[in-house]
């Protein structure tokens, strides 16, 4: 029997029974869709997670105090070890891998506009924070190395606080906003930025030149934290082992002895967000393979009533020269094309069902060597599962099979 002779008989057995043979390739449309679509929405996830993290700043390095304990007999006192002009300076003159570095005062302010009022963070920071952390002024501009020394009253806020307190982004440009007690001069806004890692808006914020924010707002010299971005992602360990040595030194702190602050590596943060992620897609993934083998099964308990119900014409065809080959290929020829009929409708569904995810603001991505996968192991499952029914059916002897009622 040549290969178009045996294509022909396969299908046309196929189509004998449409409804059973769909039911048949169910369990694999079920399984491979959902593998491809648990993949999809994991690597969607991921890249979200790693979009989010991005946004944040271009090679970032956030330098955190760490919060410190003080014993005196039964009292414990917590405070944190807040940075000086003088650590941030001597940080901006000695990194060699930085490319822009600012200290960072943060703060929640009861901020009042022209249409309404409203408790937001209030950032102080330098001009360089705008690099670091890759934000972008959408219209005016962003304050200048000169208001710090001078601790000019002007902002720049992001389009949700602009919206709150003045109606509208457009409408607050050149208006004044209370912060706390003190008024200031809207110079600018800030792009949009969505939510962030810990789900607020990075929108609803007001900067503030650093210099004024720890005299006028603060009343204190201490910078909460320090935020550098480095030059290349290849540099990074070696940018964090340099800044936390400049750090160390600027701080007195001896070599051995314990730091009292943290350095936070955004690489470090993208790769294990990647990994949590990989495992969990690869967890729902053989959650959702274990469907295709359920699927597999019933492929071969169909073939084996397939077997049952078509003793008869077996024995007809042995009868007229066909060879056990020739049955044991028909039958396993037959277990393939239902496996992989099914494996490319659960293919068709799962992009339907992506598209469907997509326009709904759910990120999924479709990996083609997922999809190449599974089609693959569609046509494994057929094989496998189909071998033994197809067997069965070639080992049958003629005159049994033509006495079978």
């Amino acid at each position: 029997m040549n290969i178009i002779q045996l294509l022909h008989t396969c299908f046309r057995s196929i189509l004998r029974n449409r409804m059973r043979s769909l039911l048949t390739s169910l369990g694999v449309i079920i399984g491979v869709g959902s593998v491809i679509i648990m993949v999809a929405l994991g690597e969607g996830s991921q890249r979200a997670i790693e979009a989010r993290i991005s946004a944040m700043g271009t090679n970032l390095l956030t330098i955190m105090a760490r919060r410190t304990i003080n014993r005196s007999g039964a009292s414990v006192q917590f405070r944190f070890a807040s940075f000086t002009r003088a650590d941030v300076q001597k940080l901006k003159t000695e990194a060699s891998f930085a490319s822009a570095i600012s200290g960072v005062t943060q703060g929640t302010f009861n901020a009042v506009g022209t249409q309404g009022n409203a408790s937001v963070a209030v950032n102080g920071v330098e001009p360089a924070y705008l690099i670091a952390r890759n934000w972008k002024v959408d219209a005016g501009s962003f304050f200048d190395e000169e208001d710090l020394p001078a601790r000019n009253r002007v902002a720049v806020l992001g389009r949700t606080t602009a919206n709150n307190l003045f109606g509208s982004a457009e409408g607050a440009l050149g208006q004044q906003v209370r912060i706390g007690t003190i008024y200031f001069t809207v110079v600018g806004l800030l792009e949009s930025k969505g939510a962030g890692m810990n789900g607020q808006d990075q929108d609803d914020m007001i900067m503030v030149p650093l210099d004024t924010a720890m005299t006028r707002l603060n009343n204190s010299q201490n910078i909460n934290s320090i935020t550098m971005s480095v030059v290349s992602k290849e540099y990074m360990e070696a940018a964090q082992k340099e800044a936390e040595f400049i750090i160390r030194e600027s701080r007195k702190i001896a070599e051995g002895a314990t730091a009292d602050f943290d350095i936070m590596n955004q690489a470090d943060m993208i790769d294990m967000a990647s990994a949590t992620s990989k495992t969990l897609t690869t967890l729902l993934a053989a959650i959702a393979g274990v469907s295709l083998l359920v699927g597999g099964i019933g492929i071969m308990n169909i073939m084996l009533v397939s077997v049952t119900e078509r003793t008869r014409e077996i024995g007809i065809r042995m009868a007229v020269g066909a060879r056990k080959r020739d049955v044991l290929f028909q039958f396993l020829s037959e277990s393939i094309i239902l496996s992989l009929l099914g494996g490319f409708i659960g293919i068709a569904l799962a992009f339907l069902v992506c598209r469907i995810l997509g326009a709904l603001n759910i990120p999924t991505v479709i990996n083609p060597a997922i999809v190449a996968a599974s089609a693959l192991f569609a046509a494994l499952i057929g094989v496998s599962f189909g071998y033994y029914p197809a067997r069965k059916a070639a080992g049958l002897y003629p005159i049994d099979a033509l006495r079978y009622e």
